[in-house]
């Protein structure tokens, strides 16, 4: 089970505490801008990912659009993560909503 945040309550969530935040956009849209402390995963690093993270840690997800993050929040519900979100209409609605981001 997980939740859907809007970006406000994503950021709200984010700064009251420790959050894990997962971005699964491709690389260099990574590179370009992402959420100040998120990791990137991808098919190449999700195995490590998996066997390091703490799954008490709250986790929040986050895509393009929040279509594919919805998949992966349910995925890493599955895999044993107890407080599992992601980001109502992911990064863009993020940017669209004014909330900072960080790049490099």
């Amino acid at each position: 089970m997980y939740l859907e945040l809007a970006p406000a309550k994503a950021h709200e969530a984010i700064s009251d505490g420790d959050v894990t935040l997962v971005d699964i956009r491709d690389p260099e849209s990574f590179q370009a801008a992402r959420l100040a402390d998120a990791v990137h995963i991808n098919d190449t690093n999700i195995q490590e990912f998996l066997e390091s993270a703490d799954r008490q840690q709250p986790l929040i997800v986050y895509c393009y659009h929040g279509i594919s993050s919805a998949g992966a929040a349910s995925f890493f519900s599955e895999q044993g993560f107890e407080k599992v979100s992601h980001i109502e209409g992911g990064f863009e609605a993020w940017q669209h909503s004014g909330l900072p981001t960080s790049s490099g």
